[in-house]
């Protein structure tokens, strides 16, 4: 198997100090792109203002690996309920985890957009079962940003090869986007142990996880959202335990479980990850990166849907003619081109503001519900264009359209994420 910097060309490994850079990129390599609504697909490389021949180089290395390594084994893994564990070590040795991370703790330190380039191909492939969006930008920037330096060398050099993978547990069996509501107790027993007790429900890569992220109530609610504070459980430890892998409308290879935690003895000084009682400040500070993620995986997927749409429409037949040219499926087809390439544009400009720290939480609210619910209204369409083929399992629109339903609900509810920009008004 090809190594980190093979597959990605050398996108990752070859451009160290390019990929910290912010926004200067495209124009220090006297770069001019191609405009999205100017592509000849919305999918093409080349495109998009915010990126960099460095970006394209390792996007296609990404593509690669989703083509060859995950597409032509999804439906056996849908049937199975989750990936193999190999496919984790082959996507850490093929760099498309934890590229983010800083290279003092081990990783390269790349900006948002090599991300972001991961979770878009991922969308692109129309396999949903690999987790690694949340393993890599969401578990460990939670340990990167809040962990001991020992913590960080103990759990985050084996999520970056894939030998551990990451979860993080928020949802419970009655508490959803309503974080106060959190009823798992981490009970002090002594000076440096916390005994955890409760169930967590929803949570993905539940099932393989080796190093979960619990979100755990050591104090009374306040309206500060006190009381909150965040451990790291390992696989193995005495009283934690997998429920039910959950059986869904959508993401069928990607594992959802339940998890159990029956008086789980954890180390404040080994375990606690920030401070005591901080867990919902620290959640608050990290969750604008998850709706980025979410808005961004939902502008890809659009971007997808639209296109096999699009080449559907060009092929099929009806009276005689291209059912493109019924002028109905035309023009909606047009709005919904628009659309994409308007989402596309504002969740660009919400990456961009995003690799120079000045991404806020009103507009993650707006991006994730903004471009999870046009990715829901492309699908639908597609699927209307595609008709009765729509309904078959054998075109990607049917797939697409089941693993979208989920987009506005995680990360918090798109209701919750008006009532958020709400406030601010």
């Amino acid at each position: 198997m090809a190594g980190r910097a093979a597959v990605a060309g050398g996108g990752v490994v070859g451009q160290r100090q390019a990929l910290s850079t912010s926004a200067g990129l495209r124009e220090e390599a006297g770069e001019e792109r191609i405009e999205p609504a100017d592509a000849e697909s919305l999918m093409q490389i080349g495109t998009r203002r915010i990126l960099s021949a460095e970006h394209d180089e390792y996007r296609r290395g990404v593509r690669a690996f989703f083509q060859d390594q995950v597409a032509p084994f999804h439906d056996e893994w849908e049937a199975a309920g989750q990936v193999p564990r190999e496919l984790w070590t082959a996507a850490g040795e093929a760099g498309l985890l934890g590229v983010g991370v800083p290279e003092a703790e081990g990783g390269v330190g790349a900006d948002i957009r090599y991300s972001a380039v991961v979770w878009e191909e991922q969308s692109y492939s129309n396999c949903s079962g690999p987790g690694f969006a949340l393993h890599s930008d969401i578990v460990l920037p939670y340990l990167v940003h809040y962990g001991t330096a020992e913590q960080k060398a103990k759990y985050v050099p084996p999520m970056i090869t894939g030998e551990a993978i990451g979860a993080i547990a928020m949802t419970e069996p009655n508490t959803g986007s309503d974080l106060q509501g959190v009823a798992t107790k981490a009970v002090q027993v002594d000076d440096d142990t916390f005994k955890i007790s409760g169930s967590k429900t929803y949570i993905t890569n539940g099932a393989l996880a080796d190093t979960v992220i619990v979100v755990t109530r050591t104090g009374q609610p306040d309206k500060r959202g006190g009381g909150l504070t965040l451990f790291v459980v390992e696989d193995g430890m005495k009283g934690f335990s997998r429920g039910r892998k959950l059986k869904k409308m959508g993401l069928h290879a990607q594992d959802t479980s339940e998890l159990v935690f029956e008086d789980v003895l954890v180390s404040k000084k080994e375990h606690m990850l920030g401070q005591e009682g901080g867990g919902f400040y620290h959640l608050m500070t990290e969750l604008p990166q998850e709706r980025l993620i979410v808005a961004g995986a939902g502008i890809a997927a659009a971007e997808a849907a639209y296109e096999w749409t699009r080449a559907f429409v060009n092929e099929r037949k009806a009276f005689g003619q291209q059912i493109k040219r019924f002028q109905a499926l035309a023009h909606r087809l047009a709005e919904v081109k628009t659309n994409v390439v308007i989402g596309r544009t504002f969740v660009d400009s919400c990456l961009e503001l995003h690799a120079q720290g000045r991404f806020t939480s009103q507009m993650a609210s707006m991006a994730k519900y903004w471009a999870t619910d046009l990715q829901n209204e492309v699908v639908d369409v597609g699927v209307q264009m595609h008709g009765g083929a729509g309904f078959m399992e054998e075109y990607p629109i049917c797939k697409a359209y089941r693993d979208a339903r989920v987009q506005p609900i995680y990360a918090g509810t798109n209701e919750m994420m008006k009532e958020l920009i709400a406030r601010t008004i």
